[in-house]
């Protein structure tokens, strides 16, 4: 007889999954997108929950269906070039951006109010009893459920559910008129922001750890992985719908408290001072540093398992040096990691999400391949306009011509040709290869 979760330990793996993705961007980028969107914050809201929410839980689905890796998701692409995807997703979601983010943020946020302000020393103590911390518990990862699902996830819920109820029955301030960027293009502005969660590749790395937490319970029947890991997905999903939209009306809210933020953090440290006062800023960062450190954990357990199958490494060391390094990054601020990262997320992005949603329709086509691979990658080389775009340094060499083609301004000029060559491709696949086969017949 298989083995089989009970309601508790699937509702703890469904906790887990949600504590693994609110990290710091979830926390910090949606307060910035209500105050900026001011009246049209919903219209913003929708595009956010889209890559937010909508399409991480579709990912964590769609690892599913296929044991949870996310080389086993792009075989349509090939070994190679899925091999090249598992590793960009991996390091943008591990010690090159959201590992080191989640104690830029929680230092910022959490840590240095409670100091008088920030300091490059206090960060470097701070970022190395941080990351300490999560190399330790990173080393035992089959006790995932039990210190992160049982412990920390409900915690950390119930300290986001007091600020959600918070931003909700006690607003900080008034809202202000939203910035020009979200009165034209509100949805597409909300949609990119959702990118910056890192969600949608965080799922794509977090799928194993998930599906490993339930084989920690005894479980290994294909059929019953998958359908608690999509029920893990879907409370993930809820819940965090729910905590956007609390962060949402507490930067709508809180334009007249602090009109022009430097991010999102500045605005979550001023409306929980305004509201809690003093206890306000312990209770911050007691918030963000359990919010941060079970995402970083998350990313690099599945970091070090993914990493230890190609190179000749252990598990454990690869945790060690993943968490050093990320604690070496970590010590260049949040400003510069949200820069730098920022292009890369813009040019990735787009070829995930077509891999994510075309794996669903892998049985409508005689050669998955044929469909697949040219939509990625003209997804890809396309998506690299917006990437030139969200870069400071080279945007001023973009010609104009690219400049007037569709959804430029938008940041989704990728969509169109995507679309167009997927179309082709499917006619490819439905026509064209089988009448060559026929001839070689």
């Amino acid at each position: 007889m298989a083995h089989r979760l009970s309601s508790r330990d699937i509702i703890a793996l469904g906790f887990m999954t949600f504590a693994l993705f609110v990290g710091a961007g979830n926390i910090i980028f949606p307060p910035m997108v209500g105050l900026q969107a001011g009246e049209q914050v919903w219209t913003a809201a929708l595009g956010f929950l889209v890559t937010g929410v909508g399409l991480p839980v579709l990912t964590v689905i769609a690892l599913a269906k296929v044991g949870g890796g996310i080389e086993a998701l792009s075989t349509p692409v090939g070994k190679t070039a899925g091999l090249l995807l598992a590793v960009v997703a991996y390091l943008s979601v591990g010690p090159l951006f959201a590992t080191p983010r989640t104690a830029t943020v929680s230092y910022k946020v959490g840590i240095a109010p409670l100091f008088g302000g920030e300091s490059d020393l206090l960060l470097l103590i701070y970022s190395v009893v941080y990351f300490v911390l999560v190399i330790g518990i990173s080393l035992y990862p089959g006790k995932l459920l039990d210190s992160v699902g049982h412990i920390l996830a409900p915690v950390k819920m119930l300290a986001l559910a007091i600020l959600g109820i918070a931003a909700v029955m006690w607003p900080a301030g008034d809202p202000i008129p939203s910035t020009i960027e979200y009165r034209e293009m509100a949805f597409s502005n909300g949609f990119i922001n959702g990118y910056l969660t890192m969600d949608t590749l965080g799922a794509m790395v977090f799928g194993i750890v998930i599906v490993n937490a339930a084989r920690s319970r005894g479980i290994e029947n294909s059929s019953l992985l998958t359908r608690y890991t999509m029920w893990a997905g879907l409370i993930a999903g809820v819940l965090l719908t729910l905590v956007y939209l609390s962060l949402f009306k507490l930067g709508e809210n809180s334009g007249s408290l602090i009109p022009n933020p430097a991010d999102g953090a500045d605005i979550l440290h001023t409306y929980v001072q305004y509201t809690f006062g003093n206890y306000g800023s312990f209770f911050l960062a007691v918030l963000i540093f359990v919010a941060c450190m079970v995402t970083a954990v998350g990313l690099t357990c599945a970091c070090a398992e993914f990493f230890s199958r190609y190179v000749p490494i252990s598990y454990r060391k690869l945790v060690l040096i993943l968490g050093v390094f990320s604690m070496v990054i970590s010590n260049l601020g949040l400003s510069k990691l949200i820069a730098f990262s920022l292009p890369v997320l813009v040019s990735i992005y787009p070829p995930c999400i077509v891999l994510i949603l075309l794996s669903f329709t892998l049985k409508w086509w005689k050669n998955p391949t044929i469909v697949i691979a040219p939509t990625m990658l003209v997804s890809f080389v396309v998506g690299l306009i917006g990437a030139v775009k969200a870069s400071d340094h080279l945007k001023g060499y973009i010609p104009e011509w690219m400049t007037a083609m569709p959804l430029y301004k938008q940041d989704l000029v990728w969509v169109l040709p995507t679309v167009v060559v997927m179309v082709v491709a499917i006619l490819c696949d439905k026509f064209v290869a089988p009448a060559a086969q026929h001839k070689q017949v």
